[in-house]
């Protein structure tokens, strides 16, 4: 059965703890996986795919387990996600014969990262000292940490090098991480829709959302499991703004425009939806809130605001950071996203120029801001596909 178009997620106890940045140690990680094509006997051929703040393991194919569904972001989820195809992997169009990583010629592997709560150990995990779950007492971890987890995954499955390394957004921070990291272990990186570090304006709405989880007085400190209550109603505002930022004014002024949610009619109400922009936020707190835990909202959202290659790497420069780098780089941008913008993928691609490093730069100009990497699948394959072959 081709596994493209079937998916099942497999499981991997690390059999030693995982080195953090904070200075301590996670003992029994498990971590999810899916692969996707075959592993050529020279185990040469491998795509490690990395996923964003909200996906998971499942990245192509129809999940066995209903489970999986829901995972794509914005309007990609909406516009992808019917009613046959609820399991449909968050990254499908972009993985699988033919398609921009082509699994008649690779084998992709795509983990559901560190302090995730899709199978991975995350703070909604069991802590084994105390048999109860981790909640806040799960250490603060980091992009790098995330890397290392996936090294050893790995390395567990017989794999030492890697084809490539690519994702967008929290993906693509990974990737630059694993390059940096492991420069002799990567062959080539496609970084979408990232950054080095995320700017300002993005670590100040990172933070409105992480506040308003903890507002939220049944976020009892991060020890919500077991209790009957967990902070839905900040984990829905979270939501929503992060949203947000995945679009764009154009995006939205297309989609919704001024629209009254019931026709012409004003209702004058204080607490319903009058405007179907509304609507629409409402609809996606209450799904994401379902399938998503809160304190992994907080946890990667703290990982990818302490991102910084200048500062962890270079001592503040981010030529001398990537001074190491042998992966040959892409980097795709899109117009519209304001919340990773292109300056940010010009500035890797002007210092890999000026150390000499094979680097390509492309922008794509595009309406649908940061949600771009989900939708413009199209146009970002005939670009991947000719810089991976």
């Amino acid at each position: 059965m081709d596994n493209t178009l079937n998916a099942e997620t497999q499981y991997l106890d690390l059999p030693t703890p995982v080195q953090l940045d904070c200075g301590r140690e996670l003992h029994s990680v498990r971590v999810a996986y899916e692969t996707y094509g075959n592993l050529a006997p020279a185990r040469d051929n491998v795509i490690l795919v990395c996923h964003a703040l909200s996906g998971d393991a499942h990245a192509a194919g129809l999940s066995a387990s209903p489970q999986t569904a829901g995972t794509r972001d914005g309007f990609a989820a909406e516009d992808r996600d019917g009613a046959a195809g609820k399991a449909l992997g968050w990254w499908d169009g972009m993985i699988g014969p033919g398609k921009a990583f082509d699994t008649d010629r690779y084998h992709v592997v795509c983990t559901n990262l560190l302090g995730g709560c899709r199978g991975t150990t995350g703070p909604s995990s069991t802590n084994p000292d105390t048999g109860k779950p981790y909640g806040s007492d799960f250490p603060v971890i980091t992009v790098a940490d995330m890397v290392r987890t996936e090294r050893a995954l790995l390395r567990e499955l017989g794999i030492e090098r890697l084809a490539a390394v690519a994702g967008g957004s929290l993906g693509g921070m990974q990737a630059l991480e694993w390059a940096v990291l492991y420069p002799d272990a990567v062959d080539a990186i496609v970084v979408i829709a990232s950054t080095h570090a995320l700017h300002p304006q993005g670590v100040a709405w990172n933070a409105i959302a992480r506040e308003s989880i903890m507002g939220d007085p049944a976020w009892q400190d991060g020890h919500y499991h077991g209790t009957g209550r967990a902070p839905e109603a900040g984990m829905g505002v979270a939501r929503m703004v992060g949203h947000i930022t995945y679009l764009s004014a154009p995006a939205l002024q297309d989609r919704f425009d001024r629209r009254l949610q019931h026709g012409t009619d004003v209702r004058y109400t204080l607490t319903e939806p009058e405007f179907q922009v509304e609507s629409y936020l409402r609809h996606q707190a209450g799904s994401f809130v379902r399938r998503f835990d809160a304190n992994t909202y907080l946890y990667l959202s703290r990982a990818l605001t302490y991102f910084d290659l200048a500062r962890e790497h270079g001592g503040g420069s981010l030529t001398a950071a990537l001074a190491g780098l042998r992966a040959r780089t892409l980097l795709i941008a899109f117009s519209s996203d304001w919340l990773y913008p292109p300056a940010a993928s010009q500035d890797i691609a002007a210092a890999l120029g000026e150390l000499g490093k094979t680097v390509e730069f492309h922008l794509i100009e595009a309406p649908y801001g940061h949600d771009c990497f989900l939708l413009e699948e199209a146009r970002q394959t005939p670009i991947i596909k000719r810089f991976l072959g």
